[in-house]
């Protein structure tokens, strides 16, 4: 299956094109799911999968729905303990979602899509949330998978003997195999979406409005993509106004929009295809009006995510010939002011302006002490020298 994640700045029309990338793939003849948590103008605004054209189905998320669902399931399943605490339950009807639910639901659909009842699609396009919110979410799954780990360690499960002892010693119920194999389902459920985002077939279509803001949000966007993997197919300068206009108005507006469109090509992304998308004079209202944008389908060839982009190099210090191995990540258009790294065990804690990140350091570098770190031409090297005391001695 094909995905491709539509996002870009808040205001730039990434619904629409998120719509109509979908068309243009189901009239490719691909048969074609569209998930957006928006409402779409001509669309079915149904929670289920419902048909928009022959070969498009479209399903709207719908978070307070997914939250009201999860929370009684949650409840259900500790009853014991609630019981036990005299807590009163919640229904459906009084609850009301929490900050997070968006995009929590979003996963959840993902999910779905991948492995479940939406699967069996050959392109699913996803309307995602404004860019900086989008690479947030993106990496959500691989930090809760962590959270995950790090709070109910599977091996604890190994002292479920000794539950009934501490019980009694704590006065309470000690966490029941209920929670553990919950927490166990959970990661099963984003590994799925983990291997969806990071699957050689999943493409970021990026799309902005030519402007200043816009490109500002696009250069940040740059390193936010490198730093967890990311490739974009294409960008979409979305509202473009006619080249030549008799109105000194809007022939004015244009000449800024070229001269932004310009930069764009030669700075902001290079390499990356530009297609431009007229403005209709009003917001898209229907299939027709979608149709007219001309969004290209998703092509195939294209390759996706770019893979691990770390690296290695051996290098040797030009005063005391000492070798080290500089570990290497491209980061175009960071800053050195906003990259702070932390090294805690066998992790590198990278934070890069609004981007954060938490990788696992190889298993030869865990044998090594952090030495420095530079950023240059692009590219992050964070050097590790040997440690003696970790690795094995040579005859």
């Amino acid at each position: 299956m094909r995905t491709v994640l539509v996002t870009g700045p808040g205001g730039a029309g990434r619904t629409t094109v998120a719509a109509a990338t979908a068309l243009a793939a189901a009239d490719r003849g691909d048969r074609t799911l569209l998930l957006s948590a928006e409402a779409i103008p001509g669309f079915p605004a149904a929670t289920g999968p419902t048909p928009v054209t022959d070969r498009l189905d479209h399903v709207r998320i719908d978070s307070g729905e997914h939250f009201r669902a999860e929370l009684t399931e949650l409840q259900n399943r500790a009853s014991g303990v609630l019981d036990l605490l005299g807590a009163g339950r919640l229904d459906g009807e009084e609850l009301t979602e929490l900050p997070g639910s968006p995009q929590l639901a979003l996963l959840h659909t993902l999910r779905r899509a991948a492995e479940g009842d939406l699967s069996g699609y050959d392109t699913l396009v996803v309307d995602l949330p404004p860019l900086t919110e989008a690479l947030a979410l993106l990496a959500l799954p691989e930090q809760l998978r962590r959270y995950l780990r790090r709070l109910l360690p599977a091996e604890r499960q190994a002292a479920r003997a000794l539950r009934p002892v501490l019980a009694q010693l704590a006065g309470v119920p000690m966490p029941a195999q209920w929670l553990y194999e919950a927490a166990a389902r959970k990661d099963e459920e984003l590994a799925v979406v983990q291997a969806l985002i990071e699957d050689g077939a999943t493409t970021l279509r990026l799309v902005a409005e030519p402007g200043p803001a816009a490109e500002d949000a696009l250069r940040t966007a740059r390193t936010g993509l490198a730093l967890h993997g990311l490739r974009a197919d294409l960008l979409v300068a979305s509202r473009v106004l006619p080249r030549h206009s008799s109105d000194p108005w809007f022939a004015t507006l244009a000449a800024q929009q070229e001269k932004c469109l310009d930069h764009w090509h030669q700075d902001v992304a290079p390499g990356l295809p530009v297609h431009e998308a007229a403005h209709l004079g009003r917001d898209p209202e229907g299939v027709d009006d979608l149709v007219a944008l001309e969004i290209p389908a998703p092509d195939d060839r294209t390759p996706g995510r770019a893979g691990d982009p770390w690296w290695t190099e051996e290098e040797q210090d030009a005063d005391d010939g000492a070798s080290t191995i500089a570990w290497c990540l491209p980061l175009p258009g960071a800053a050195k002011e906003d990259l702070r790294l932390v090294r805690r065990g066998d992790e590198l804690l990278l934070t890069v302006g609004p981007f954060h990140r938490i990788v696992r350091i190889t298993s030869a570098l865990r044998r090594c002490t952090v030495s420095g770190a530079a950023l240059a031409d692009g590219v992050l090297r964070v050097r590790f020298t040997p440690d003696p005391a970790l690795w094995p001695r040579t005859s």
